[in-house]
Protein backbone atom coordinates (compact mmCIF):
# COMPACT_ATOMS: atom_id res chain seq x y z
CA UNK A 1 0.00 0.00 0.00
CA UNK A 2 0.92 3.34 0.14
CA UNK A 3 0.12 6.53 1.87
CA UNK A 4 -1.23 9.65 0.03
CA UNK A 5 -0.10 13.17 0.54
CA UNK A 6 -2.50 13.55 2.92
CA UNK A 7 -1.95 11.05 5.10
CA UNK A 8 1.70 12.53 6.05
CA UNK A 9 0.28 15.30 6.07
CA UNK A 10 -1.79 14.66 8.62
CA UNK A 11 0.08 12.74 10.49
CA UNK A 12 3.39 14.86 10.69
CA UNK A 13 0.37 18.06 11.71
CA UNK A 14 -1.45 16.04 13.92
CA UNK A 15 -0.18 13.01 14.61
CA UNK A 16 -2.58 10.72 13.39
CA UNK A 17 -4.75 9.66 9.88
CA UNK A 18 -7.94 7.95 9.72
CA UNK A 19 -9.07 5.73 6.79
CA UNK A 20 -12.28 4.62 6.59
CA UNK A 21 -11.57 1.87 3.83
CA UNK A 22 -8.02 -0.32 5.03
CA UNK A 23 -8.74 -4.05 2.87
CA UNK A 24 -12.23 -3.34 0.78
CA UNK A 25 -15.60 -4.48 2.25
CA UNK A 26 -15.68 -8.27 0.90
CA UNK A 27 -11.90 -9.02 2.22
CA UNK A 28 -12.89 -7.09 5.43
CA UNK A 29 -16.10 -9.55 6.20
CA UNK A 30 -13.83 -12.48 5.59
CA UNK A 31 -11.49 -11.29 7.94
CA UNK A 32 -13.90 -10.17 10.84
CA UNK A 33 -15.19 -13.64 10.47
CA UNK A 34 -12.47 -15.29 11.23
CA UNK A 35 -11.88 -12.56 13.84
CA UNK A 36 -15.39 -13.68 15.01
CA UNK A 37 -14.76 -17.43 15.01
CA UNK A 38 -10.76 -16.76 16.79
CA UNK A 39 -12.74 -15.48 20.06
CA UNK A 40 -15.91 -17.56 19.67
CA UNK A 41 -13.19 -20.71 20.20
CA UNK A 42 -11.94 -19.24 23.18
CA UNK A 43 -8.49 -18.81 24.38
CA UNK A 44 -8.16 -14.32 24.84
CA UNK A 45 -7.01 -13.51 28.12
CA UNK A 46 -8.22 -10.62 30.01
CA UNK A 47 -5.70 -7.83 29.33
CA UNK A 48 -2.92 -6.32 31.58
CA UNK A 49 -1.06 -2.50 32.02
CA UNK A 50 2.14 -1.86 31.48
CA UNK A 51 4.69 -4.78 31.02
CA UNK A 52 7.07 -7.50 32.71
CA UNK A 53 7.10 -7.03 36.09
CA UNK A 54 4.77 -4.51 36.52
CA UNK A 55 2.24 -6.27 34.34
CA UNK A 56 -0.91 -5.79 36.27
CA UNK A 57 -4.79 -6.44 35.59
CA UNK A 58 -7.68 -3.51 36.78
CA UNK A 59 -10.68 -3.88 34.69
CA UNK A 60 -11.28 -0.08 35.65
CA UNK A 61 -8.54 0.71 33.73
CA UNK A 62 -8.97 -1.82 30.65
CA UNK A 63 -11.52 -3.99 30.72
CA UNK A 64 -10.56 -5.93 27.29
CA UNK A 65 -9.50 -9.90 26.23
CA UNK A 66 -6.51 -9.98 24.37
CA UNK A 67 -4.31 -12.72 22.24
CA UNK A 68 -1.63 -11.97 19.78
CA UNK A 69 -2.15 -12.73 16.14
CA UNK A 70 1.40 -14.23 14.52
CA UNK A 71 1.76 -14.77 10.35
CA UNK A 72 -0.62 -17.30 9.55
CA UNK A 73 0.01 -17.60 5.44
CA UNK A 74 -3.21 -18.49 3.53
CA UNK A 75 -5.98 -17.05 6.22
CA UNK A 76 -7.63 -14.43 6.70
CA UNK A 77 -5.97 -12.92 9.29
CA UNK A 78 -2.35 -13.99 7.52
CA UNK A 79 -3.85 -11.35 4.95
CA UNK A 80 -4.49 -8.95 7.27
CA UNK A 81 -1.18 -9.49 9.04
CA UNK A 82 0.37 -8.58 5.69
CA UNK A 83 -1.21 -5.89 5.37
CA UNK A 84 0.06 -4.47 8.37
CA UNK A 85 3.39 -5.41 7.20
CA UNK A 86 3.00 -3.52 3.88
CA UNK A 87 1.47 -0.60 6.20
CA UNK A 88 4.75 -0.18 7.93
CA UNK A 89 6.76 -0.34 5.21
CA UNK A 90 4.70 2.55 3.96
CA UNK A 91 5.25 4.76 7.07
CA UNK A 92 8.95 3.85 6.76
CA UNK A 93 9.27 5.07 3.32
CA UNK A 94 6.48 7.40 2.88
CA UNK A 95 6.41 9.32 6.40
CA UNK A 96 10.32 8.36 7.27
CA UNK A 97 9.53 6.50 10.29
CA UNK A 98 12.36 4.10 10.21
CA UNK A 99 9.65 1.31 11.31
CA UNK A 100 11.31 -2.64 12.22
CA UNK A 101 9.47 -5.24 14.00
CA UNK A 102 5.61 -4.82 14.93
CA UNK A 103 3.40 -6.60 17.72
CA UNK A 104 -0.57 -7.77 16.38
CA UNK A 105 -2.66 -7.69 18.92
CA UNK A 106 -6.43 -8.87 19.01
CA UNK A 107 -8.49 -7.29 21.48
CA UNK A 108 -12.35 -7.74 22.14
CA UNK A 109 -14.58 -5.58 24.55
CA UNK A 110 -17.18 -7.84 25.37
CA UNK A 111 -19.74 -5.05 26.42
CA UNK A 112 -21.24 -4.00 29.44
CA UNK A 113 -19.27 -0.67 29.85
CA UNK A 114 -15.71 -2.37 29.39
CA UNK A 115 -13.22 0.57 28.40
CA UNK A 116 -9.27 1.71 28.10
CA UNK A 117 -8.80 5.02 30.66
CA UNK A 118 -6.80 7.72 28.57
CA UNK A 119 -3.47 6.31 28.04
CA UNK A 120 -0.16 6.45 25.44
CA UNK A 121 1.18 3.43 24.04
CA UNK A 122 4.96 4.38 24.09
CA UNK A 123 6.74 3.39 27.39
CA UNK A 124 9.33 5.72 28.79
CA UNK A 125 12.78 4.33 29.05
CA UNK A 126 12.13 1.10 27.17
CA UNK A 127 12.01 0.25 23.46
CA UNK A 128 9.59 2.10 22.59
CA UNK A 129 6.33 1.92 20.07
CA UNK A 130 6.53 4.78 17.64
CA UNK A 131 3.57 4.31 15.51
CA UNK A 132 -0.05 2.61 16.04
CA UNK A 133 -2.48 1.24 13.96
CA UNK A 134 -5.51 -0.02 15.16
CA UNK A 135 -8.37 -1.95 12.57
CA UNK A 136 -11.88 -2.60 13.62
CA UNK A 137 -13.80 -5.77 12.87
CA UNK A 138 -17.30 -4.44 13.83
CA UNK A 139 -20.06 -5.12 11.13
CA UNK A 140 -23.54 -3.26 11.95
CA UNK A 141 -22.07 -0.91 14.48
CA UNK A 142 -24.64 1.21 15.57
CA UNK A 143 -23.49 4.39 18.11
CA UNK A 144 -25.20 2.81 20.81
CA UNK A 145 -22.94 0.67 21.09
CA UNK A 146 -20.48 2.62 22.25
CA UNK A 147 -16.47 1.87 22.44
CA UNK A 148 -15.67 4.68 19.99
CA UNK A 149 -12.23 5.54 20.16
CA UNK A 150 -11.05 9.25 21.40
CA UNK A 151 -7.67 10.43 20.24
CA UNK A 152 -6.02 13.81 21.86
CA UNK A 153 -4.28 15.31 19.62
CA UNK A 154 -1.66 18.22 21.05
CA UNK A 155 -3.48 21.78 21.02
CA UNK A 156 -6.52 20.29 19.07
CA UNK A 157 -9.88 19.35 20.55
CA UNK A 158 -10.49 15.58 21.29
CA UNK A 159 -11.12 13.44 18.16
CA UNK A 160 -13.81 10.53 18.03
CA UNK A 161 -13.58 7.70 15.62
CA UNK A 162 -16.28 4.89 15.64
CA UNK A 163 -15.30 1.50 15.61
CA UNK A 164 -17.07 0.75 12.31
CA UNK A 165 -15.79 -2.29 10.38
CA UNK A 166 -12.69 -1.76 8.09
CA UNK A 167 -12.11 2.04 9.53
CA UNK A 168 -7.74 2.49 10.13
CA UNK A 169 -6.83 4.73 12.35
CA UNK A 170 -2.66 5.18 12.69
CA UNK A 171 -0.97 7.17 15.14
CA UNK A 172 2.32 8.11 16.62
CA UNK A 173 2.60 6.32 19.76
CA UNK A 174 4.49 8.96 21.90
CA UNK A 175 2.67 11.28 20.57
CA UNK A 176 -1.21 10.79 21.23
CA UNK A 177 -3.01 9.65 23.99
CA UNK A 178 -5.99 8.65 23.44
CA UNK A 179 -9.09 5.80 25.08
CA UNK A 180 -11.81 3.66 24.19
CA UNK A 181 -15.21 4.69 26.12
CA UNK A 182 -17.38 2.15 27.27
CA UNK A 183 -18.73 -0.40 25.07
CA UNK A 184 -22.00 -1.91 25.24
CA UNK A 185 -21.57 -4.74 22.79
CA UNK A 186 -19.01 -6.08 21.73
CA UNK A 187 -16.21 -4.55 20.47
CA UNK A 188 -13.75 -6.35 18.41
CA UNK A 189 -10.32 -4.67 16.55
CA UNK A 190 -6.75 -5.47 16.04
CA UNK A 191 -3.73 -3.20 17.04
CA UNK A 192 -0.31 -3.25 15.46
CA UNK A 193 2.34 -1.64 17.53
CA UNK A 194 5.48 -0.46 15.16
CA UNK A 195 8.94 -0.56 16.95
CA UNK A 196 12.16 1.31 15.48
CA UNK A 197 14.69 -0.75 13.04
CA UNK A 198 17.00 -0.56 16.17
CA UNK A 199 14.28 -1.91 18.61
CA UNK A 200 15.12 -5.61 19.70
Amino acid sequence: MELTDQDVEALGTWGYFIRSTFLGESRARVVRDAVQARVEAGGLKPAGIRRGADLTRNSAVRGDLIDWVLPEPGTPLGELWEGYRALGEALSTGAYLGLGRFDLQLACYPGGGAHYARHRDAFPGQSNRRATAIWYANAGWEPAHGGVLRLYPEDSAPVDVPPVLDTLVVFLSERIEHEVLPAFAPRLALTAWYYGRDAG
